[in-house]
């Protein structure tokens, strides 16, 4: 396939430039998460916090080889579920991973809408917790019903607000170390009686919820100026920035703060700025904390809207979900019905246990992404596009499998329960299509 006729083989147009993708990349890797999950790490590893960061960056890197290569060899709208009805051909396979990517989103939401209620919110009105994430979840729903225009350009604002409150904390902290306070030493150390490795592995769990974000990307692979050569350049290149930016965030976090008051932090790098003394006010941070939990939420909420939307518009799901507000033009029941089932996950565990079930649902989803680009080697297309050595996709499997490995029976039962809602569904519009399709009796 020629670049022009990679130019004109969508009806979607390709305006996202090597910069803005790295930026849209990016802006989904950072924030939200980090901002909270510090404090939860560091109560499974103490001051090392940077260590499961840096293994929960190598795992995500594998399973990004195995994006680059798909995306570049099949720059279609749909991401691991396209990539899944490629290489398995088989509808049900598409359907849970598609149901997966959805329930990912639907938890992530509600875990953002904890951290949102947590120690930032307290900062400008005390109020209890979970009344304040369920409310949450329903502006978030009134603003998604509403019709909000997303850009790229809006995006890279966001970035820019995520990215320079984990600069500031930087920033402030190398300060007040390099002025002789401070304890650099607790970087290295674990808690009394805990194995450095399970510590290091078992954080690593929720430490890879940092870096989840970058498979979206998959999804806007028809509006790339020349994907082949752009999308493995900013995927790489964005992963391996918030790596860095994750590593300095991990040592400033240990060196200003001990593990024990990080660990029982719902405001963990808020009260890192303030150990510093440097003086910045505490409404200033936390603001800048509260734009990056409600814009990933925000994000999330309208992706799973749009993907009930979508797939009651392939049949997947009852037409209900299909249903639009006249004059918006806003699918009001996927969005009522996701929302519902955020605020019912909202009250069924912390932000550890939910972001620990968005990781499960997504290492599924990454199963099926790095078994496809194994099965899909053999396919050629005209193109040129990234290639990926074989080894790297056996090695993501096992690190899958490594993961799922750590999971909990309260995680495994969660997502179960969320699967069995998505088998109900796709087993009822099935019955419903079979029945519309079977000839009337006499």
């Amino acid at each position: 396939m020629t670049s022009t006729q990679q130019h004109t083989d969508t009806k979607l147009r390709r305006g996202i430039s090597g910069p803005l993708l790295y930026l849209f990349i990016l802006g989904d890797v950072l924030g939200a998460g980090v901002y909270a999950l510090v404090g939860v790490i560091s109560a499974e590893v103490g001051g090392a916090i940077w260590m499961p960061l840096m293994v929960a960056l190598a795992l995500a890197l594998l399973t990004a080889g195995s994006y680059a290569e798909l995306v570049t060899k099949y720059p279609k709208a749909g991401g691991a579920a396209v990539f899944a009805e490629r290489a398995f051909r088989k509808p049900f396979i598409s359907f849970l991973v598609g149901f997966c990517m959805l329930a990912a989103g639907v938890t992530s939401a509600a875990g953002l809408a904890q951290a949102f209620a947590g120690g930032y919110l307290t900062t400008f009105v005390d109020v209890p917790a979970v009344p304040a994430a369920l409310v949450f979840l329903v502006l978030l729903a009134l603003l998604n019903m509403r019709g909000i225009k997303e850009s790229v350009r809006s995006n890279v604002v966001m970035t820019v607000i995520e990215v320079s409150g984990l600069v500031l904390v930087i920033v402030v902290v190398g300060i007040f170390v390099a002025g002789g306070n401070g304890d650099i030493s607790r970087v290295n150390e674990f808690p009394p009686g805990v194995g450095a490795a399970s510590a290091v592995l078992a954080a690593s769990l929720i430490a890879y919820y940092s870096f989840v974000g970058f498979e979206v990307s998959a999804n806007v692979a028809e509006e790339v100026k020349d994907v082949s050569r752009v999308y493995p350049k900013a995927l790489f290149g964005a992963l391996l920035t918030a790596g860095v930016v994750y590593l300095l965030i991990g040592l400033a976090s240990s060196a200003a703060l001990a593990p024990d008051d990080l660990a029982g932090s719902s405001s963990p790098l808020l009260d890192v700025v303030a150990a510093t003394g440097a003086g910045i006010p505490a409404w200033l941070f936390s603001l800048v904390a509260l734009i990056a939990v409600a814009n990933g939420a925000l994000l999330t909420m309208i992706m799973s809207s749009r993907l009930t939307y979508g797939m009651a518009e392939q049949g997947l799901f009852p037409s209900v979900f299909g249903r639009v507000l006249p004059h918006r033009r806003t699918p009001w029941v996927a969005i009522v019905a996701t929302t519902l089932v955020a605020m019912t996950l909202t009250l069924t565990g912390g932000l550890e246990s939910l972001s620990q079930t968005v990781v499960l649902l997504l290492l599924f989803v990454f199963l099926s992404t790095n078994i496809a680009v194994i099965v899909l080697k053999k396919d050629t297309v005209e193109h040129k596009h990234f290639r990926i050595p074989v080894v790297v996709p056996y090695l993501a499997i096992a690190s899958c499998v490594l993961l799922l490995t750590q999971q909990t029976a309260e995680i495994w039962l969660r997502t179960g329960i969320l699967l069995a809602v998505g088998l109900a569904l796709y087993g009822a519009q099935r019955l419903v299509r079979g029945r519309a399709k079977a000839p009337s009796g006499s």
